[in-house]
């Protein structure tokens, strides 16, 4: 049994895989769980590392910094190339107003974390670490870990990663608390809430609808698609034209006549406002005519293509056909000219099979093409994001300058590369399962690695009351800001509450948190509320994480 014994107690190679594949095994295992409705998720990993490391299972220093530094890269990187393409879009509209209550509720987490310094004296890295598990926030621990090593010059770092798993468990129940306080203190109803957003929203308005318009007002008659379109000033795409019984692709240069009837897709909001200034909805559906023209989804994947918008394409005049609709991420959306393709759109192409074949080609249409791994760019990618890591930015007032470290550098190359790589032919795409595969391997490596190494002080920490302390802190920094947020944005602002949900879990990007919404409201409200202010709140919890531990420094 010499061979078991060496296996399980001396740092080799074996051991060291031995003791992750147990680590990760039992605490993802362990965190589908649930209590009371609510589970850890993937964070189980932690405290399955913790009991690992308190038993005296132990794996070379150095190799655990390598998995854990590894892991945190692999794991924002693929945040980075997920949120990207949306990251800009997010600040729009109504998502602009959401995303500064996240501004607050981030800031006020960090002002409870200084406060709780001054006032308890306690060590500032480990209440960056307690405000980290408060805030259910991973990458935000690895960036104030990365802090603490350029700060440290050589000394012994803290442990904060006993804070963040003592004060974890209670951020989780603290936000779901604070969904069930404000629902309580404003008497909420919430099928009165959702009423109340569709009222507002109107979704439907948005979406492609096809409807068949007789043509009757002589202020088009005689005149190009093109010259029609811009004087109803509406997006909009005429894709086909029934003209004397023969049905025809309709091209921008294509003359409408009187009685043609014509078949348009566009916004529901803009239908009475195109009828009314082309004539009259015709009970007939040309678009289930028989005929040469058929109907094909075909998917981008020819990298040439990706990043132009579908006007400085010009295939509605090089190959007669008509793109009428755009499928991405879940939605529908009008096919417009200034519309900016991205790998993986599916396109709805009208059009004969011939010409429907030469833009098939043209497009890509390849769904292996879709799953192959774009190697090249992600580590291109994770090499210059360790770079912009590296480079030291200096703030008036603090001594050690500042750097985005292993945590925000490749996180704000990713988002990045998603969204501008084409212009550099660096194509990011990855498919939801593979940047999913990505990110869990990342963050279970690094749970791991943080729980195994504070595994041997947690016990002791917990015992000696201090642990107890760290509970109670993390209780305020996770409900302070999200109970004054809250407060104020129903009351002064007349947030609705499906939205506030929503806001609440992304402003601690807390997956469980957010299925707790969803489960509440039985709408997609929550989801795209807490979509708009995630990408911003995952980079502000990095960069506030590093800011507190310079501070100390300064």
């Amino acid at each position: 049994m010499d061979w078991l014994r060496e296996l399980l107690f001396n740092e080799s190679v074996a051991h060291t895989i031995l003791i992750y594949c147990v680590v990760i095994a039992v605490g993802v295992s362990l965190g589908k769980v649930k209590i009371l409705g609510v589970s850890l998720g993937i964070a189980f990993v932690l405290f399955a590392g913790i009991a690992i490391g308190h038993f005296g299972f132990t794996v070379n220093h150095e190799v655990v910094e390598f998995i854990r530094d590894f892991g945190l890269i692999l794991f924002v990187f693929s945040i980075g190339l997920q949120v990207g393409p949306g990251f800009f879009s997010s600040f729009k509209k109504g998502g602009l107003t959401l995303n500064l209550l996240a501004l607050m509720i981030v800031l006020l987490g960090g002002l409870t974390t200084v406060s709780l310094h001054y006032i308890t004296k306690t060590s500032l890295p480990m209440l960056v670490g307690v405000m980290s598990g408060a805030v259910t926030n991973t990458p935000g621990l690895g960036a104030a870990q990365q802090a603490l090593i350029q700060v440290s010059e050589g000394k012994d770092i803290p442990q904060i990663g006993l804070g963040y798993a003592v004060a974890y468990p209670f951020g989780v129940l603290g936000i779901i608390l604070t969904m069930l306080i404000i629902r309580k203190a404003f008497n909420i109803r919430v099928k009165d809430e959702l009423t109340e957003y569709d009222r507002d929203q109107h979704p439907a308005e948005s979406l492609p609808e096809r409807i068949s318009i007789l043509v009757n007002n002589p202020c088009i008659f005689g005149r190009s698609i093109r010259e029609i379109t811009g004087m109803i000033d509406r997006k909009m795409v005429i894709s086909r034209v029934l003209h004397k019984g023969e049905l025809l692709v309709a091209a921008s240069d294509t003359i409408i006549y009187e009685n043609d009837i014509i078949l348009v897709v566009t916004s529901k909001g803009n239908i009475s406002t195109i009828v009314e200034k082309t004539g009259a909805l015709s009970d007939m559906d040309i678009a289930g005519r028989s005929g040469s023209l058929i109907s094909r989804r075909v998917l981008v994947t020819n990298k040439e293509v990706f990043g132009k918008n579908l006007g400085s394409l010009k295939l509605r005049t090089r190959y007669n056909i008509n793109i009428t609709r755009v499928y991405r991420s879940g939605l529908e959306l009008v096919a417009t000219p200034e519309l900016i393709l991205q790998m993986g759109d599916k396109l709805t192409v009208v059009g004969d099979e011939g010409s429907l074949a030469r833009v098939t080609e043209e497009l890509g249409n390849s769904i292996r093409r879709l799953d192959e791994p774009n190697i090249i760019p992600i580590f291109i990618g994770i090499l210059l994001g360790v770079l912009l890591g590296s480079i030291p930015f200096r703030i008036p007032g603090i001594v050690h300058p500042i750097k985005l470290g292993l945590a925000g550098g490749p996180l704000i190359v990713a988002i990045l590369l998603s969204r501008y790589g084409y212009k550099l032919h660096l194509i990011s795409y990855t498919t939801p399962s593979a940047n999913l595969m990505l990110r869990e391997i990342g963050i279970v490596l690094f749970l791991a690695s943080v729980g195994i190494v504070s595994g041997e002080k947690f016990i002791p920490a917990l015992v000696s009351g201090e642990g107890f302390a760290w509970m109670g802190y993390g209780a305020l920094i996770t409900m302070v800001p999200l109970i004054l947020t809250g407060f104020i944005a129903r009351l002064v602002m007349k947030r609705n509450y499906l939205e506030l949900c929503g806001l609440i879990a992304g402003s601690m990007t807390d997956p469980p948190a957010l299925a707790f919404a969803n489960n509440i409201a039985q709408s997609e409200a929550p989801a795209i509320a807490y979509a708009t202010v995630y990408p911003l709140v995952m980079f502000l919890r990095i960069f506030v994480a590093q800011l507190l531990i310079l501070l100390i420094a300064s």
